[in-house]
């Protein structure tokens, strides 16, 4: 198996980033958007309500993104940690790969540089999904015991 190198001025064609890539990237900026319109509003703070808590008065996993979003806009890094501390860790650590995966094309799209892409084993991508949803749960469990 060769092993990836940098091409300065790559020619041929540019394999896009896949579907999963591009999904995350918008999650990921649809998710700043809404804690800027919440951070935004001041006092009125729209937001998208969540229905589990909404109904049950119980926090689900993500309860808080929106509200950490919006602190982390802020620099506030206390009051991030504070309103979801799984998603503050694991939420950059998605966003490094994707921007990386996006970087990488966009360099190669303009004939400057081929990067090497980043391509996980899909039985790793299964692990570190199932693995995630593992924390979640965790996580939503024991949000809500005190």
């Amino acid at each position: 198996m060769t092993q990836p190198t940098v091409v300065l001025r790559p020619q041929g064609p540019v394999e896009p980033p896949g579907r999963q890539v591009l999904g995350l990237a918008a999650v990921g900026v649809g998710g700043f958007v809404l804690a800027a319109v919440y951070q935004l509003s001041g006092s009125r703070q729209l937001g998208i309500p969540c229905l589990l808590h909404a109904t049950t008065g119980l926090n689900c996993p993500l309860c808080g993104a929106t509200r950490m979003a919006a602190a982390l806009l802020r620099g506030d890094l206390v009051a991030a940690w504070h309103f979801n501390p799984v998603v503050l860790v694991v939420g950059p650590l998605i966003g490094v790969a994707v921007g990386y995966q996006l970087l990488a094309w966009a360099l190669e799209r303009t004939r400057l540089v081929r990067l090497p892409r980043l391509r996980p084993d899909p039985r790793l991508i299964d692990r570190a999904i199932k693995i995630m949803a593992v924390v979640l749960l965790v996580y939503g469990v024991a949000r809500n015991l005190n």
